[in-house]
């Protein structure tokens, strides 16, 4: 069930975006295990995207992670508190990264409503900073392996129909000019 790393080195990192949508991300952070399902990805393209935080093949200590062999989580931190989780992909040199917008919690639902201090599933984990938050991820596990036992994603066979995904513009990065427009945001919606 738990994705192989050969998996994470396709380098269309469209598709990427496209294929993680219903795919399960799990944590285990202090012994405490939670789950969701994915519903909203975005896809940032490396060095030619002015969206990527690798853009003109920027190499800082935060950027690092981006350049490894794909199956690495990289978390940063936004607006000073919130961390946001990627998924890097392709192979090394490759900074391509994957935003997880939005997950549908599966397993632990109390842990994360109390990291989240939300007691309702509405408003949950409808965000990037929301998701990690309530998955227990802090931009501390930048660099995570994802086929370890801290993050990873499992396969548990939910089909992402695409009669159910809509395609948009990614969110919040109007300084990236016309690449703000690109259609890299998917969103599944999961009916259960």
């Amino acid at each position: 069930m738990k994705i192989q790393k050969s998996f994470y080195l396709n380098d269309d990192v469209v598709f990427m975006a496209r294929a993680f949508l219903g795919k399960v991300l799990s944590t285990n952070i202090d012994g405490l295990y939670t789950s969701g399902i994915i519903t909203e990805t975005e896809a940032y393209a490396g060095i030619n995207d002015k969206a990527s935080h690798a853009f003109g093949n920027r190499h800082t200590q935060r950027t690092a992670p981006m350049y490894l062999d794909g199956g690495v989580g990289y978390v940063y931190l936004c607006y000073g508190m919130h961390s946001l989780f990627n998924i890097v992909s392709a192979p090394s040199g490759v900074p391509h990264a994957i935003l997880i917008r939005s997950i549908h919690p599966l397993d632990g639902l109390t842990i994360m409503q109390k990291r989240r201090k939300l007691f309702r599933l509405k408003g949950l984990s409808d965000g990037p900073g929301k998701a990690s938050q309530a998955l227990g991820i802090h931009y501390t596990d930048s660099g995570t392996d994802l086929c370890g036992d801290r993050i990873w994603i499992e396969d548990r066979g939910i089909i992402a129909n695409p009669e159910k995904i809509t395609t948009a513009p990614r969110v919040g990065i109007d300084y990236a000019q016309e690449d703000a427009l690109l259609p890299y945001r998917f969103v599944f919606d999961y009916g259960h």
